[in-house]
């Protein structure tokens, strides 16, 4: 199978879907990679990288695009992207299809097969495609909101740890899975007061047994939100329903309550994000004002370290590759109903329920499309 990765062009998005180490076992499988030329720079692969392994570099996306069987990205493709994609042609990276009509429009219009790595499930019901960047954006998220409340920001001039005599902010972290749990873990590291907010009391109990009182947790109910985040400095929103448009946590009317110039870090935002205010930005201009509470809410939040981000992606993306190269989709698919799960479009066809849930179009049960 020939194996297609162009550069990313989503702003400020510098990681790579395949890596060299990817590519060279693809290359060891039988298979041939072609790379855009300059695709790996910004996570630090340079062009000769690729080749040493074997892989075929040339200069654009179209020549990409119109030679590969299966494209492997990062982001969800572009309009620009999305006119190249063809019937019969994969297509292996993150879609965030719930909140993006028009992305999902052109998937099906171009008849092409796409599977979502954030819908890829695992034997305990994990996404262990999603997994990895949640942490980088996790792990990011304090370190984000605490420029964000910088006054040259427009925040409220808090540090987060405090100092001696002065009180540490309050974070408030709404969800307690991964991009919570990391989030937290990060907060509270650089000294801050934080409470982690979640409805599964099993999970809650894990928290507090495994992090021993290093942050605090409290059910998520309406009140308890609505408390907690008009004492917060900072907010975080790290809700997730797989493949589903992200739960509005925060109405806009609850800003009022909020202290002026308190940051809110929407990490849900390729889903649609968890507060009612909140809309996409990017790494050129993260950082907009509702009624006095500063928003960051860039959708590739691990594109700033790009190379972390990039290897830690690949480790968890190559075995799925390599299995869509081997056997081809429906083959790999019929053997791992976890990779099936990430089946979100084929040949002009829905096939993600939550999806078709949130965009009210019809949808085609991926087990049929196997047989």
């Amino acid at each position: 199978m020939k194996l297609g990765c162009p550069k990313e062009i989503k702003a400020q998005e510098f990681r790579v879907g395949i890596t060299p180490h990817a590519a060279h076992e693809a290359i060891a499988h039988g298979h041939q990679v072609i790379v855009e030329t300059g695709a790996g720079v910004g996570s630090g692969f340079p062009d000769s990288a690729y080749t040493e392994v074997g892989a075929v570099i040339v200069d654009t996306a179209e020549e990409v695009f119109a030679t590969a069987d299966m494209i492997v990205k990062v982001k969800e493709p572009q309009a620009v992207e999305r006119k190249m994609l063809r019937e019969d042609q994969l297509l292996f990276t993150y879609l965030h299809l719930a909140p993006d009509p028009e992305q999902t429009h052109d998937l099906l219009e171009s008849g092409c097969t796409a599977i979502a790595y954030e819908t890829v499930t695992d034997k305990n019901g994990g996404l262990p495609l999603l997994a990895p960047m949640s942490e980088v954006a996790g792990k990011l998220a304090p370190q984000v909101g605490a420029w964000t409340l910088q006054k040259s920001n427009g925040g409220r001039g808090v540090l987060l740890g405090g100092v001696p005599g002065v009180r540490p902010a309050k974070v408030v972290v709404i969800g307690g899975g991964h991009v919570g749990t990391h989030a937290a873990r990060v907060a509270a590291g650089m000294g801050a007061d934080v409470t982690v907010l979640d409805m599964s009391l099993p999970r809650m109990r894990y928290l507090d047994d495994a992090f021993r009182g290093e942050f605090k947790t409290s059910y998520a109910s309406k009140g308890n939100t609505a408390e907690l985040v008009a004492t917060a400095d900072m907010v975080v929103g790290a809700v997730l329903i797989p493949g589903a448009a992200a739960p509005k946590l925060v109405s806009r009317e609850q800003l009022s309550t909020m202290k002026p110039g308190a940051a809110i870090v929407d990490v849900a935002i390729d889903q649609g994000g968890c507060f009612e205010t909140s809309r996409p930005t990017t790494h050129d201009d993260p950082i907009y004002d509702v009624d006095g509470i500063m928003h960051y809410c860039v959708a590739n939040m691990p594109g700033a370290v790009a190379r972390t981000a990039t290897i830690a992606l690949g480790n968890a993306t190559m075995p799925f590759m390599l299995a869509l190269a081997d056997k081809g989709w429906k083959q790999a698919c019929a053997d791992d109903p976890h990779l099936l799960e990430g089946l979100n479009v084929h040949a002009g066809k829905l096939t993600y329920y939550a999806v078709g849930k949130a965009l009210g179009i019809d949808v085609t049960s991926p087990q049929l499309l196997i047989k």
